[in-house]
């Protein structure tokens, strides 16, 4: 069984991507949400002409300028959308940002937000099950619940 005996159906790639793994799911995938890094972008635009597929594209914002989280930093985000989409052509959609775990995410919402207008951007992929309804508040247009429909990780 394969995404092709399901055409309808359009898959989403969270987490941190690494450019040596881009083409191990560049041809499952419809949506990236988690493209931060020039080696990254430039390995989805090779893949692109491989396999003459544009994925839609988030670009991941490290909104809390946190050290242990991946994304551009918010003073970088408007030059790299730039370089994604005029430079390379990429297919960006929005901005995604994951807000400090313990802090008011309202604030990282809408600074993402304002970000994403700037950067002339309509799509916000913000928000997870414990402050997704905060993050479509802030105008979300993609959520991440996967806690609240599969329930907590199990520790191996």
């Amino acid at each position: 069984m394969t995404k092709k005996n399901y055409p309808n159906i359009k898959l989403h790639f969270l987490g941190k991507l690494q450019s040596n793994k881009v083409d191990d799911i560049y041809d499952f995938f419809d949506f990236i949400h988690s493209v931060d890094s020039k080696k990254v972008a430039i390995k989805i635009f090779e893949n692109e002409k491989k396999f003459k597929k544009n994925i839609s594209l988030f670009v991941q914002v490290n909104i809390g300028r946190e050290d242990q989280k991946g994304g551009v930093t918010i003073e970088a985000t408007k030059d790299f959308v730039e370089f994604c989409k005029e430079d390379l052509k990429l297919n960006v959609i929005g901005l995604m940002g994951i807000p400090p775990y313990k802090e008011n995410p309202n604030k990282y919402f809408k600074n993402l937000k304002d970000l994403a207008l700037k950067c002339n951007l309509s799509e916000l992929s913000m928000g997870m099950s414990s402050d997704y309804k905060s993050a479509i508040e802030q105008g979300a247009t993609f959520v991440r619940i996967g806690t609240a429909i599969f329930g907590e990780r199990v520790s191996q």
